[in-house]
């Protein structure tokens, strides 16, 4: 998938601490259809991108309990693209009047040769898989419809299954530290998504 949008706001020293917001939701497979046309209708692009990526996981083991993880990807679909290189911190759930999750988020475009740089740093990989699905755009607001989809042997994506007979559904926007009115938008978007999908703040940790 791309890199997230580039902010406006101008840089006077240092970088600036960009922040994912993240709603989550699933539909089943008989329910997209109904789902893209409701966004359809919403969204700026009628048409949405399409977007087929290989992702692989990888981690670096310290003296920290967990591990450091980086996450790479690539489009399988259209040729010349580059690879993105991503990091993800750990979401900030605590803010009960921020209605979205809230993580630090690093995305830049790589060369081809990611994967190899980041063995030779000593990160091994732990999982990879397949995303192909739909991205709609609203604003600043990003809306990815996508099915995950198991590498049956690992390296071959010609070789692959469907993760589940649903659909994962993320409304997300990338913006500077400390702009917690976008999640007031994200959620007056995903009203208007039900009763098709319900997108909430998902703590991963209650997931494990």
């Amino acid at each position: 998938m791309e890199a997230p949008p580039v902010t406006m706001m101008p840089v006077t020293g240092g970088t600036i601490n960009m922040m994912e917001y993240l709603l989550q939701g699933s539909v089943l497979d008989q329910s997209l259809e109904s789902l893209l046309h409701r966004l359809r209708g919403l969204c700026d692009n009628m048409e949405p991108e399409t977007f087929l990526d290989h992702e692989m996981v990888f981690l670096l083991k310290g003296q920290q309990a967990s591990p450091f993880v980086l996450r790479t990807r690539r489009s399988m679909d259209k040729a010349g693209t580059p690879w993105h290189l991503r990091y993800l911190g750990q979401p900030e759930m605590g803010d009960k009047n921020r209605h979205a999750l809230v993580r630090n988020c690093v995305d830049i475009a790589t060369s081809e040769n990611l994967t190899d740089f980041l063995v030779e740093m000593g990160f091994r990989m732990d999982h990879e898989f397949v995303a192909k699905g739909h991205v709609f755009r609203k604003g600043i607001m990003k809306i990815v419809v996508y099915k995950i989809f198991r590498i049956l042997i690992p390296g071959n994506t010609d070789n692959i299954e469907p993760l589940s007979l649903s659909y994962l559904v993320e409304l997300s926007i990338v913006a500077p530290a400390g702009q917690d009115v976008v999640s007031d938008d994200m959620r007056s978007f995903a009203e208007q998504l039900k009763p098709l999908v319900h997108l909430e703040k998902i703590d991963p940790k209650r997931l494990m």
